[in-house]
């Protein structure tokens, strides 16, 4: 008969403990148990029909036959299953139990102890139950807690009109706990528990109670501490993967056997070296010899071994030699190197770096009583590092004079002339003097002030030539001289009116030539009045009256808002005005001729501060508070925008010779621009403590300037302006010349220089006139 072919298939050994097996095979498991525990129950019941009888012994046979494949593979699952249970399985079916004690036995005997148990299954075969593994890592999975009410995540509120909470694991109902008067009378009649936390818990409805090891939990968790008390946060590394024999191998398979059997192809590779080294073809490493380094070629000189006095040599570099003692030095010194009491007081209260000396001069009687120096080692010790520190090379130091590094200024002889004394004072005017102005030919002086007046000064004799009141109310706040000697024209601003006057201080043909300038726009400005009648001119050119123009007022017209500054071209024929308050028309240029009124901006950005025309070229410049803007007339153009860096420009001046100006403003700087060079401040001049109100370039040739403070000063300086790009301006501060009175915070408000000599003029808030020279 044909042997009956077993199946491959490896018996699923079962390493459940023999305590558990109840409970594994009530609540179930894999299947197979759960069949196995269907037909154990079947058969010691006997309530199962046959049909369910057929299947659970169908089952066993199988089981029977998975057993008998079981069996001729123990060799292979299991190395210490006993032979005589495999012999005899017959005596394990009558006394299993006496056949694992004498399994065990046998293991205990060897010296390694059993880690199963043999029972019988439901068939009467040998069923070995294995122990649980006990793991050797520290696990950081916890046992979840035995849930005792099996309801789930239903509310206990649903539970409110029964007197059960819910169900246990066996389906008993869980009673609820006592509440109310009768669990507080309870609770106030006995201690409070340890542990005790006044919750209640969700899951069964009794109090909480935690233990003490929960409690240390929680606290630790409150401090922000580990909860485990035994935690190291750094613990010592751990080598998982090591030399070392486990005594439970991964794997139970056998060693194959090239693990033990030499290899002949490493053989072969072995000898095929070996008669290599032999045959002298492969030669084995040898470390090179280390060179000693020959010491006789290394030659170390002892520079200062002989000090034999040599000739003075760049090379013969004498050691340092401390200086030789003197009497302060002495054990017994002259009295008058002893120090007094004060003197020595005066020694021990200063410190270590400012004293002078390092000790006190001591006297002593005799040689044997002078004590021992207790800066002896330190003075050695820092002669040692004098000796290791001292140069190998001698240089020669560079002896420079501090003042050489300083540039090179001209001495003020050289500098002048230059106005240094008051000569004249010019009184007259009842308020503050606003503005002056010296006529081209430099022998008049014309001034105007608050009290609405406008005067005309002899400058050589101070005495007033001629005088007119404009204003009832309204102060004079700027009056300019037309350039050009051949005809004398004033111009003055009061309020917001301008007027233009011929005064009658020269010779009448001067007198009539300045009446013609004048009116000789009257029939141009007819003309174009009936040619441009629709469109509505700037300003109307009238004449004041008859009073002023006897007096010699000839022109007047009204701007929009008051005047501040008059600015006249050149050639005499145009002149400017600034109104700071006007916005968009604040800047308006006249020409004279046409008595024709023109805007030049549509839109200026910022307040206008002051504008003036170029010496030379078509340009026209204006300032704004923080910019000036430079204008090409000819082109119609923006040429550049200079920026001084000031918070607020009160004037500026052009130099004659156009390529540099300077600016005057409140924050008390002076700046010096170099237009050829950058647009930013070549000098910046601080000499003033308030606010800087005008500043003027000597027109006649000399190179001079200044500027007037409210602090009641002027400030003379020498700017010279050579036509060689290469070489910058010369800038000295000469002179500061007092003698105003500030009143209610303003000094000198206005300045000018006679045209061809070097005397200026300033005009004061108390009222007076100077004349320096």
């Amino acid at each position: 008969m044909a042997p009956q072919l077993k199946s491959k298939k490896r018996k699923a050994v079962t390493r459940d403990s023999p305590e558990a097996d109840e409970v594994l095979l009530s609540d179930g498991g894999d299947d197979f148990e759960t069949a196995l525990s269907n037909g154990i129950q079947s058969q010691s019941e006997d309530e199962v029909d046959e049909e369910d009888e057929d299947a659970s012994s169908d089952l066993f046979e199988g089981d029977s036959d998975l057993e008998d494949e079981r069996s001729s593979e123990e060799g292979i699952i299991s190395d210490e299953v006993p032979s005589d249970v495999e012999s005899n399985p017959a005596d394990l079916k009558q006394n299993g139990t006496a056949t694992s004690g004498a399994a065990e036995g046998k293991d205990d005997a060897e010296g390694s102890p059993a880690n199963y148990k043999i029972t019988q299954d439901a068939n009467g075969n040998p069923r070995y139950i294995y122990t649980d593994i006990d793991p050797v890592y520290d696990s950081d999975d916890s046992d979840a807690p035995a849930t005792q009410n099996t309801i789930g995540n239903i509310p206990l509120s649903f539970y409110d009109s029964y007197p059960h909470i819910g169900y246990n694991i066996n389906g008993k109902k869980i009673t609820r706990p006592a509440k109310g008067e009768a669990l507080d009378a309870l609770l106030d009649s006995i201690e409070v528990p340890k542990g005790w936390t006044g919750l209640t818990d969700p899951a069964t409805g009794k109090p909480l109670e935690l233990s003490q090891q929960e409690l240390e939990v929680l606290k630790r968790i409150q401090m922000n501490e580990v909860p485990d008390e035994g935690y190291d946060p750094y613990p010592v590394t751990v080598e998982y993967f090591t030399g070392k024999t486990e005594t439970m191998p991964l794997s139970a398979a056998p060693e194959p056997k090239r693990r033990w059997v030499p290899s002949k192809h490493e053989a072969k590779r072995v000898m095929k070296i070996v008669r290599a080294i032999r045959e002298g073809r492969i030669l084995p490493y040898k470390p090179q010899p280390e060179e000693e380094e020959d010491e006789l070629e290394v030659k170390r000189y002892d520079i200062w071994a002989n000090e034999v006095a040599r000739p003075d040599h760049p090379m013969n570099v004498p050691a340092p030699k401390l200086p030789p003692p003197g009497y302060e030095e002495s054990y017994h010194p002259p009295p008058e190197y002893l120090p007094d009491k004060n003197e020595k007081k005066a020694w021990e209260d200063a410190d270590e770096e400012d004293r002078d000396k390092d000790f006190l001069p001591t006297n002593h009687d005799a040689l044997r009583k002078v004590p021992g120096y207790e800066k002896f080692l330190k003075e050695k010790f820092e002669r040692c590092l004098d000796l290791y520190l001292a140069p190998r090379v001698r240089r020669s130091k560079l002896n420079i004079d501090p003042e050489s590094l300083l540039p090179q200024l001209p001495s003020l002889e050289e500098l002048r002339p230059f106005p240094t004394t008051c000569a004249i004072l010019f009184r007259g005017h009842d308020g503050r003097v606003r503005s002056l102005a010296v006529d081209p030919s430099g022998v008049w002086l014309a001034s105007g002030g608050d009290d609405g007046t406008v005067k005309v000064w002899e400058i050589l004799t101070g005495r007033q030539i001629w005088s007119i009141k404009l204003g009832n109310e309204e102060a004079v706040n700027v009056v300019r001289w037309r350039p050009g000697t051949e005809a004398i024209i004033l111009s003055a601003a009061v309020g917001e009116d301008v007027y233009l006057i011929a005064p009658p201080i020269g010779d009448p043909e001067t007198e009539t030539k300045a009446r013609e300038v004048l009116d000789a726009g009257w029939g141009y400005a007819a003309n174009s009045a009936t040619s441009n009648a629709k469109r509505e001119p700037a300003t109307q050119w009238t004449r004041p009256g008859s009073r002023l123009e006897e007096e010699g007022v000839l022109i007047k017209f009204s701007l929009r808002k008051t005047v501040k500054v008059i600015s006249w071209h050149r050639r005499g024929e145009y002149f400017s005005t600034v109104c700071p308050q006007a916005q968009s028309s604040a800047v308006a240029i006249h020409t004279i001729s046409k008595h024709l009124t023109q805007l030049p901006f549509r839109k200026l950005k910022g307040l206008a501060q002051s504008a003036s025309f170029h010496p030379s070229q078509p340009i026209f410049l204006v300032a704004t508070q923080r910019y000036i803007r430079s204008y090409d007339l000819s082109k119609q153009e923006l040429l550049k925008i200079i920026q001084p860096g000031a918070r607020w420009i009160s004037s500026f001046d052009v130099h004659p010779g156009g390529d540099n100006l300077i600016v005057g403003t409140y924050d008390r700087r002076l700046l010096w621009h170099d237009l050829d060079l950058s647009v930013r401040p070549f000098k910046v001049l601080r000499y003033h403590k308030k606010a800087i109100r005008a500043v003027k370039f000597h027109q006649g040739g000399l190179p001079l300037f200044a500027d007037a403070s409210d602090d009641g000063s002027l400030q003379i300086f020498h700017g010279k302006v050579v036509g060689d790009m290469l070489e910058n301006a010369t800038i000295v501060p000469l002179k500061v010349l007092r003698g105003h009175t500030v009143k209610k915070e303003l000094g000198v408000l206005d300045l000018d220089w006679h045209p061809t000599q070097p005397w200026l003029v300033s005009a004061g808030a108390d009222g007076t006139c100077r004349l320096w020279t």
